[in-house]
């Protein structure tokens, strides 16, 4: 659990540190829709030099990285599988009653796992490298148009920083109710499927007592120093838009526009 890396903010002088919240945002979401664009490899190697590079100028390990991708490698690996027996394709390499791998299903699993790597490697550096306070005020300030039609932007930018702010703590919580667990005999690896779900309640139940009784103490500190919301409060945190957040949104619609072209040259010859 305290691999971790969701919700967790490095300190650091970096470009990337530097960077206005909104435009990290704004490149996330265009990098979600430009990965999508990718059909060969020539799309996948270019998206990779960019995130990599990207990596590069956060000036993390990328070590750091490969470890906080170890939780989600279960569900990476059961989407690979599943798209590599089950994705229908011409080239036949084995088959067996309904398990079907051909040479476009292993492809098309490759295509998937590259997906999941990039998207958990950009969302990642988008909080290693943000305070969570400061992503929220991006996301308030970027979704301030909504307020025209009554949507509680400053709520919603609240929620989300909470939300960043106690993941940590939610893992550290579930780490020290294990080893307590673990004190106290309790072994999770043992028994077969349904044991092992049983397992799980020793910790689920703590779990949520403990961040419920957090919940209330935040909301009742929230109270005590009179917070009022978003109206009429001033910003302690100024976001200031820099030529390097043009420079990194230019960037990324230049590779938009190469993925485009290579999309389109290929459909035509």
């Amino acid at each position: 659990m305290d691999k971790l890396i969701m919700g967790r903010y490095i300190p650091g002088d970096s470009v990337i540190h530097r960077m206005d919240p909104r435009s990290k945002l704004l490149v996330m979401i265009a990098f979600v829709f430009i990965l999508f664009l990718a059909n060969d490899w020539l799309g996948y190697s270019v998206l990779l030099v960019y995130t990599f590079t990207a990596i590069f100028l956060t000036k993390i390990k990328i070590g750091y990285f490969l470890r906080g991708l170890r939780p989600m490698l279960g569900l990476i690996l059961f989407t690979l599988i599943f798209q590599v027996l089950f994705t229908p394709g011409t080239h036949e390499i084995f088959h067996l009653w309904i398990i079907d791998i051909t040479r476009e299903s292993i492809i098309n699993g490759i295509y998937i796992f590259f997906r999941f790597v990039l998207i958990i490697f950009m969302s990642t550096i988008l909080t290693l490298t943000t305070p969570p306070l400061t992503l929220a005020d991006g996301i308030e300030m970027g979704l301030a148009p909504l307020k025209k039609v009554k949507v509680p932007v400053h709520e919603l930018g609240l929620m989300l920083s909470i939300s960043l702010r106690f993941i940590p703590t939610l893992m550290d919580d579930t780490t020290m109710i294990m080893n307590a667990q673990r004190a106290r005999g309790m072994d999770f690896g043992e028994g077969n499927l349904v044991q092992k779900i049983k397992s799980v309640i020793p910790i689920l139940i703590p779990l949520f007592v403990s961040s419920f009784r957090r919940a209330d103490d935040l909301a009742v500190a929230m109270e005590a120093r009179g917070y009022q919301g978003g109206d009429g409060r001033s910003k302690y945190r100024a976001l200031k838009w820099q030529i390097g957040d043009t420079l990194s949104v230019l960037v990324l619609f230049i590779v938009m526009v190469i993925l485009l072209a290579w999309r389109q040259f290929w459909y035509w010859y």
